[in-house]
């Protein structure tokens, strides 16, 4: 008999592939990964497992690592995909990768099996990140394969095999779009959002935010302190990384903070429309901002800027145990130790500003800025700045002269 582990999510597509793979043979244990999804019964969760006939059934919480290793490491570059997408899903993923082939580990599995499709994102970062940790291990993903299809050309039929087996499950044949949750942000996907007619903000029933139109008509200020470029307290109370994050959301998510609504690009080269909503991480990124604003030199923040969507790119394509990933992270630890220092915000109706900021290791200098006569800053010593600077372009002007421009 095949040992295999199965990253499981008690919906629809893991319970029956569940029971579909203990049909074919497989000795099944399954894998949940507690990442902070909302609004699911972990325990009832568990006994639909074993009731189907999963051989072991285990329920890890990896939230905190999920915040403090995996997210935190992607503000310090400040990554974003394609702009404004903070990486929500694409980060969970090789932690969830990390978990399971744990477990595979313990229990002797051969196979891990997961539900990606062979049309996103997903598959790429669950197997890449087999690769890297466990390469002798076989990668199985029933999506790809043409009897998983056949069995299940569509819902009707995968709800009709649950059915059939007693398997319970929310699910209807009927759903606007798709959704996928953790603690660091909800993205919305597929149904009615492919149509590129319908506005997505309006589709949604976003679960983290209310709309800004709906916000306070009271605007709200936190502060936020960090050390080494990582959270460490929300309106000066010291916080785990997943109370920062989810003490963050509450806040962010009253005021209508951290929706977008994008075209992306994704890795197997389609355009995918995506709706997401991450308050907490939007009020973190836009903070993070202001403490490297006064830490960061100049030089290093630009070579910084230069790299950051590189990063948000390897993140988005599952690279995440890459030797180059590895090797840029050991760059951003050691940048961001002089990151630390206090944000303070003010949030009204989806707009962020920024009211107070300080640091320890600043790096500005009111006597030197200063626009008052006096201050530290001698400009007499720009003359001969500026002349050096601008020789190369004296020396191009004179070309241009010389050939009748």
């Amino acid at each position: 008999m095949t040992v295999c582990v199965l990253a499981y999510s008690g919906g629809l597509d893991t319970s029956c592939m569940l029971a579909w793979l203990i049909d074919r043979g497989y000795e099944v244990h399954a894998v949940y990964v507690d990442l902070g999804q909302p609004g699911e019964d972990r325990e009832e969760m568990e006994n639909k497992a074993t009731q189907i006939g999963a051989k072991s059934v285990r329920m890890i919480d990896a939230r905190e690592e999920l915040c403090r290793d995996f997210a935190f490491p992607c503000l310090m570059w400040q990554a974003k995909y394609e702009g404004p997408y903070l990486l929500g899903t694409s980060i969970a993923r090789p932690l969830i990768s990390k978990k399971i082939l744990e477990v595979a580990a313990e229990v002797g599995a051969e196979v891990y099996v997961h539900g990606a499709t062979g049309k996103g994102n997903d598959q790429c970062r669950f197997q890449l990140a087999a690769e890297a940790l466990r390469p002798d291990i076989q990668v199985y993903a029933p999506w790809r394969t043409a009897e998983w299809r056949e069995s299940f050309p569509g819902r009707s039929e995968m709800l009709s095999f649950c059915a059939a087996k007693g398997i319970p499950v929310k699910a209807t044949t009927q759903k606007p779009y798709s959704s996928d949750e953790n603690v660091l942000h909800v993205s919305y996907e597929a149904g009615e959002l492919e149509r590129l007619d319908v506005c997505g903000v309006d589709l949604v029933d976003f679960g983290m935010t209310c709309s800004p139109e709906q916000a306070p008509d009271q605007a709200e200020e936190v502060s936020i302190t960090f050390e080494r470029g990582h959270p460490i307290a929300v309106n000066g109370k010291a916080c785990s990384a997943i109370e920062v994050v989810d003490q963050l959301n509450q806040i962010g998510g009253r005021h209508g903070i951290g929706r977008i609504d994008i075209i992306e690009n994704r890795f197997v080269g389609m355009k995918s429309r995506g709706v997401y909503e991450a308050p907490g991480m939007t009020l973190l990124y836009e903070a993070a901002a202001h403490i490297e604003q006064l830490t960061l030199d100049r030089d290093l923040t630009h070579l910084r800027d230069s790299l950051s969507p590189l990063v948000a790119e390897m993140v988005y394509y599952g690279y995440w145990y890459s030797a180059k990933l590895a090797a840029l992270m050991a760059f951003i630890r050691h940048s961001h130790q002089v990151v630390s220092g206090q944000v303070k915000l003010r949030l009204y109706k989806g707009n962020m500003t920024v009211m107070e900021r300080s640091s320890p290791n600043s790096l500005y200098d009111e006597g030197i800025a200063t626009m008052e006569s006096g201050g530290t800053y001698n400009q007499d010593d720009a003359e001969g700045f500026i002349r050096i600077q601008g020789l190369p372009y004296r020396v191009q002007g004179l070309l241009r002269k010389f050939d009748g421009e």
